[in-house]
């Protein structure tokens, strides 16, 4: 779903300017494909074409250089943080086939995360990790567990999962004793916010996406436990199975586990010791990584742009909005994230009273920081093509032509006035935390005012645009009574 959501946001957006690049990662993907193509071509021995190949290839290579020093973010490490029980779970990994060209440190403002230990290049392999140390499901069907949640109507894999981790964790003969022993005792996701920052976050689609999250896994809980703890004890225990157990299970599983596609076929939930210390970016070192090579049957992390000695290793989690980001995840990443974006919701009337129109087919329409638009000009004022055009065709029966005149001037300007004033409702809610002191506050509370932050800049562009845009609408309307 969220790869629907992300691919969604990509081609509503897409369709304002087509200059410049939708985003780091969008960037970096391409340009990988690309060589990816020109080394399968290359390994047919085209002579004809390998001088040009090969051109082409320097020229991509040196194009994403060029993008990695562009989008290069300085990490300071803590020196004073002790990694004792990384190290451990490395040197465990180690011994069990792993092999990684990083390092585990604390980064601030990051936490944890992984330092290259030497220069590394485009495709080069800065962690490999032996499937054999994955956890996924297949651990369950080993378990004692497994004959009695398969009996269990809609219990799927990812459950029976989390459900195997809650007492594994306490296991001290534990495979994974090494791994349970580094994890956290508390995650600090949005699913862990106190009463203070959930209301504070009142109206804003943080608050809904949590609120919502909670409900459902509290309901999920409820239906499993007491009754599982009742029947089997043994297999069961109380004691493990208690709602803020299963709360941190559910943490794990969603700011840790991977999906993975396995040698057979099987995509598969996973959870992968030592890779779980890469932390996110929008602007990745490393794309894609969700496939066992079935040569060496390990999980390779590659690279799709440099990284350079003491620099930090980030992949990418996905196209996640900061929402969902710090619902199931914890935090804001740095940067401008292209997938924050504002939804928008008409009115069934409004919407049917549309005619024709070649952007008419979105039923959902959103908006996002301005600034990100190459277009500020006339007729497009830095907002989304296909939200204008709706609302254009809501007030015309006569299809919009993006021509001067008085007409379309006058139609712009009742769009744009009913846009600010709608923007203008939703920054007023957005300022109840002015007088938060952030320094002593709680690291939940922190963090919605964080959120609500970046609410109110995406928001205040919008204001801007809005505002700049009826400035431009009246130059021209001017004109036009000046011509009548």
């Amino acid at each position: 779903m969220q790869w629907a959501f992300g691919m969604q946001v990509e081609l509503y957006f897409g369709q304002i300017g087509g200059l410049g690049i939708y985003s780091p990662r969008n960037e970096m993907e391409a340009q990988n494909f690309i060589l990816s193509l020109i080394k399968s071509a290359l390994s047919h021995h085209v002579r004809m074409q390998t001088h040009a190949l090969q051109d082409l290839r320097d020229a991509l290579i040196n194009r994403i250089h060029e993008l990695g020093t562009e989008f290069k973010v300085e990490n300071k490490i803590d020196i004073n943080y002790k990694c004792d029980k990384e190290k451990c779970l490395l040197q465990w990994a180690e011994n069990n086939g792993a092999k990684t060209r990083l390092q585990i440190a604390y980064v601030e403002g990051a936490g944890r995360g992984a330092i290259a230990m030497e220069d590394m290049e485009v495709g080069d392999i800065a962690m490999e990790i032996p499937a054999s140390i994955t956890i996924s499901e297949d651990l369950v069907y080993k378990s004692d567990m497994y004959q009695v949640l398969e009996k269990i109507d809609g219990m799927s894999s990812e459950t029976m999962s989390l459900l195997w981790s809650m007492k594994e964790r306490h296991n001290c003969n534990s495979q994974f004793k090494m791994y349970f022993d580094t994890l956290p005792e508390n995650f600090n996701t949005g699913l862990s916010f106190g009463v203070e920052a959930i209301m504070a976050l009142d109206g804003t689609l943080l608050f809904e996406e949590i609120m919502q999250a909670k409900e459902h896994l509290r309901v999920q809980y409820d239906e499993l436990f007491p009754a599982l703890s009742k029947d089997h004890p043994d297999i069961f225990p109380p004691e493990l199975y208690t709602w803020e157990q299963f709360l941190w299970a559910c943490e794990l599983w969603y700011s840790n586990s991977m999906k993975i596609m396995f040698a057979d076929g099987n995509l598969k939930t996973c959870l992968i010791p030592v890779a779980g210390f890469l932390n996110h970016s929008l602007h990745p070192h490393i794309v894609h990584y969700g496939k066992i090579d079935s040569t060496t049957n390990s999980l390779k992390f590659r690279l799709s742009r440099p990284c350079s000695v003491g620099e930090q290793c980030c992949l990418s989690y996905g196209n996640f909005s900061g929402s969902h980001l710090i619902t199931f995840y914890g935090f804001l990443p740095q940067g401008d994230n292209p997938y924050d974006v504002i939804p928008l919701d008409f009115e069934v009337d409004q919407v049917d009273t549309m005619v024709e129109c070649p952007l008419s087919n979105w039923t959902t329409h959103m908006v996002r920081g301005t600034w990100l638009s190459e277009n500020q000009n006339i007729f497009y004022y830095g907002l989304p093509s296909p939200l204008l055009d709706c609302l254009r065709s809501a007030r015309s029966q006569m299809p919009f032509t993006k021509t001067l005149i008085k007409a379309n001037m006058e139609v712009d300007k009742e769009i744009l006035e009913d846009l600010q004033s709608t923007f203008n409702a939703m920054m007023e809610n957005l300022s109840d935390m002015d007088s938060v002191d952030r320094e002593s506050s709680s690291w939940d509370v922190k963090l919605a005012s964080q959120f609500k932050e970046m609410q109110r800049i995406v928001v205040s562009s919008i204001l801007t645009s809005c505002s700049t845009g009826i400035k431009l609408v009246e130059h021209e309307l001017s004109k036009c009574k000046a011509e009548e």
